[in-house]
């Protein structure tokens, strides 16, 4: 008997959602907008929207209370750090709120300006929603098997 041990692709899911605070305000929604189109796996997505439709069917709807170890992670005061003023070159009219992607070694980072004294700014590196439980209403509209190509760019073509 011989076993087949070639690896299933990944699913690729389509989904309709709600995010709500603590408080069960409105954070983000896709209602009338493009739905997240996602290919299980993707480091793009974070982990408990991930585990959450794992395995479910199209047609599903669900709740799920997503903590921040399976989201963007706890808050963490190390990415808060005071930066020269030159490092903003350019940005004639800085402040407070203003975001700015930075290169550091591989990988893309933004930060928010959080107060600006004289020549330091004070920037925050933490993603918004990070150290937040987060509340989400999912509908699964769409679910079918990736494609080689899908596979290969690490994201649903459409």
């Amino acid at each position: 008997m011989q076993v087949d041990t070639a690896k299933t692709r990944p699913d690729i899911y389509t989904v309709h959602y709600v995010l709500k605070n603590a408080a069960g305000e409105l954070v983000d929604t896709s209602e009338g907008s493009e739905p997240l189109h996602f290919m299980y796996g993707s480091p793009h997505i974070i982990p408990g929207i991930q585990e959450a439709v794992r395995d479910r069917s199209v047609g599903d709807c669900l709740e799920v209370t997503i903590p921040p170890e399976m989201a963007y992670g706890e808050y963490r005061d190390d990415l808060v750090r005071k930066v020269p003023r030159s490092m903003f070159e350019g940005v004639e009219n800085l402040a407070v709120g203003m975001k700015f992607q930075t290169n550091s070694g591989d990988r893309a980072q933004v930060v928010q300006v959080l107060a600006i004294d004289g020549n330091l700014v004070k920037v925050d590196a933490n993603h918004p929603l990070a150290g937040f439980t987060l509340y989400f209403d999912l509908e699964i509209i769409g679910r079918r098997e990736a494609t080689v190509d899908e596979i290969e760019q690490g994201n649903p073509l459409f």
